[in-house]
């Protein structure tokens, strides 16, 4: 009886010093999502929707116009704008023709040169988590650098233009105020078309051709397809050894029986308290349920290197918020690794059932 108390004591004490060295060298969490840049389709000036070009669920390409807002007053604005240029620049004998294609060019390679810009910051912050390959980087800084020059082209262009207006018709007051009253025409037509961001899925399209859109409300939800990646929460006692590159053995919900292989591509220093969040705050975490508190969890990015994006013709899939199991292995223990190894195992088996 003594000997039987003793050995299950010592047992447990093995399994305890087990638990203890596990939670530190090769930490598991099942509370882990997928995630991918979300990005909300806003109108910026409002009026009827006249086109809806893909589907909820439909993966379009950048550049893709989504939806399209009726565009007839914004043209009668474009129209009534040349026209007052046209009487400005007669007042000063100046053709009015030239001046207003060289705004026109401005106006487009100002649109095209901030639209560069958005998406060349938002693979530029992917560059520096180690996220995107540095050729998808450079690829970026090209086409800035091409806008931020086709801009400075067009200003030089609409310059000359101007000055050949001569030194009167270049300060005149009546053709500065048409000319902006031109580019603001130009610019609202230019918003009537709502363009996909870069590669991705439309999700959450709940309007209609018919239905009246307001500038600033959200009319659907873009889901950025390129860049894809599993966020883990992580309590603080997980995190000493945890280190970026680690590899990492991953098991998604929607891909039972499977283990996906994948590294530790960054991890946050900084978590939501539980408070209502703002745009900016830390990365809020899911809360658990128990009866124990449950300890702060910090949010660990992981990528599974051979599956970044979401391919339709990849052999995975990926559904944004998708439930995920994760385990980390910071070191080179044989004996925690393997047990790891066969527990994420177990754990990707049990999946079917839940």
């Amino acid at each position: 009886m003594k000997r039987t108390f003793w050995t299950t004591v010592g047992l447990l004490l093995v399994i305890v010093a087990w638990y203890l060295a596990a939670d530190r060298t090769t930490p598991f969490t099942s509370n882990a999502r997928v995630k991918a840049i979300i990005t909300p389709i806003t109108p910026q000036v409002s009026g009827t929707i006249v086109e809806i070009n893909a589907g909820n669920g439909e993966i379009v390409e950048a550049g893709t116009v989504i939806a399209r807002i009726d565009p007839r007053q914004f043209e009668i604005a474009k129209q009534s704008a040349e026209a007052d240029l046209a009487r400005a620049t007669q007042d000063v004998g100046a053709d009015s023709a030239d001046v207003s294609s060289a705004q026109t060019r401005v106006t487009r390679a100002q649109t095209d040169l901030e639209t560069e810009r958005l998406q060349a910051a938002r693979v530029f912050e992917l560059e520096e988590k180690g996220l995107i390959a540095v050729a998808k980087a450079d690829e970026s800084r090209r086409r800035l650098a091409d806008a931020e020059s086709e801009l400075e082209q067009a200003q030089a262009d609409l310059e000359s233009e101007e000055k050949a207006l001569g030194s009167t018709g270049n300060d005149n007051p009546r053709i500065q105020a048409a000319l902006a009253k031109l580019s603001d025409a130009e610019l609202k037509l230019s918003w009537t078309a709502l363009e996909a961001p870069s590669r991705g899925v439309l999700s959450d399209l709940d309007v209609a051709t018919g239905n009246y859109a307001k500038a600033g409300q959200s009319l659907m939800t873009f889901v950025d397809a390129s860049n894809v990646w599993v966020e883990a929460y992580m309590t603080e006692n997980n995190l000493g050894k945890i280190k970026i590159g680690d590899p990492v053995d991953v098991v998604l919900d929607m891909h039972p029986g499977k283990v996906w292989r994948g590294e530790v591509a960054s991890l946050s220093i900084a978590s939501s308290d539980g408070t209502n969040a703002k745009p900016g705050d830390p990365t809020p975490i899911p809360r658990t349920a128990g009866w124990l508190r449950d300890p702060q969890r910090f949010a660990l990015r992981i990528i599974l290197p051979e599956h970044t994006s979401g391919d339709e013709t990849d052999d995975i899939r990926f559904n944004m918020n998708g439930q995920a199991d994760v385990i980390v292995y910071t070191g080179d223990s044989f004996f925690l690794n393997t047990v790891g190894r066969f527990y994420i195992k177990l754990v990707a088996l049990f999946s079917y059932a839940y």
